[in-house]
């Protein structure tokens, strides 16, 4: 996606939000407290970065004019269909994740006077969205918006999904992830979002700076702000 479509976008959006009811956002925090997902380089759970950033997200959406339901903040929701049951009535799904690498990609050092693992191959967010989701036009449309704010912001996608998966807009960092339960087993547009990769040292302490969770989550609400409020829009040739 352009610049100019991006600025289009925006602009669209600053002129029709208010005169438009605030669109509902349903951020889901993924994994949970018995299932915490990826453990970090420095031996922290997935489930709290998640948590960490969707509390961010939340007010950033917020700011931008949109309301939010809250999916998962506890960390108790026992099973992945649940989580889109909870959406209902929302207009757009979001589930927050950070990454990790398979281990043949693992390398070994001691932290806290015990042996962990990390990697440094594999950096960078990552967007994912299902064919089979029922509204799949709007679910690539938002997730093509997020990843291009997110880069004009200073993001950087990776490309190591490539190995993978299909690519849906490789060049904002979506990518196609069809059997994802939270993205195919919902009535919504959906995406999935890996915000960065905390198996990768440098990353992981980036991943926990206040300020850039707050840039970071400044550009994901730009983006769904953006996509939401603007159905369509017309770029001159």
């Amino acid at each position: 996606m352009t610049f100019l479509r991006i600025l289009l976008f925006i602009l669209a959006w600053l002129s029709t939000a208010a005169l438009s009811a605030a669109p509902l956002v349903a951020v889901d925090v993924g994994h949970g407290i018995k299932d915490s997902g990826a453990i970090s380089a420095r031996g922290r759970p997935e489930f709290e970065f998640n948590r960490q950033l969707a509390g961010v997200l939340a007010n950033a959406l917020i700011d931008h004019g949109l309301a939010v339901r809250e999916i998962n903040f506890a960390g108790d929701i026992g099973s992945l269909a649940e989580r889109p049951q909870q959406a209902v009535g929302s207009d757009f799904f979001i589930a927050l994740h950070h990454d990790s690498v398979s281990e043949r990609y693992l390398q070994f050092w001691e932290w806290d006077g015990r042996q962990a693992s990390y990697t440094e191959v594999k950096r960078g967010f990552g967007i994912f969205v299902s064919a089979q989701n029922p509204d799949l036009a709007t679910s690539l449309r938002c997730a093509s918006t997020i990843g291009a704010v997110l880069r004009r912001a200073g993001f950087i996608p990776t490309p190591w999904h490539s190995r993978k998966h299909v690519p849906a807009d490789a060049e904002n960092g979506v990518w196609y992830y069809d059997n994802l339960v939270v993205l195919y087993r919902t009535t919504l547009p959906a995406v999935l979002f890996e915000a960065g990769v905390i198996k990768h040292r440098e990353e992981e302490l980036e991943l926990l700076d206040p300020e850039r969770q707050a840039r970071m989550a400044d550009a994901l609400a730009t983006g769904i702000a953006a996509c939401l409020y603007v159905k369509e829009i017309s770029v001159p040739e």
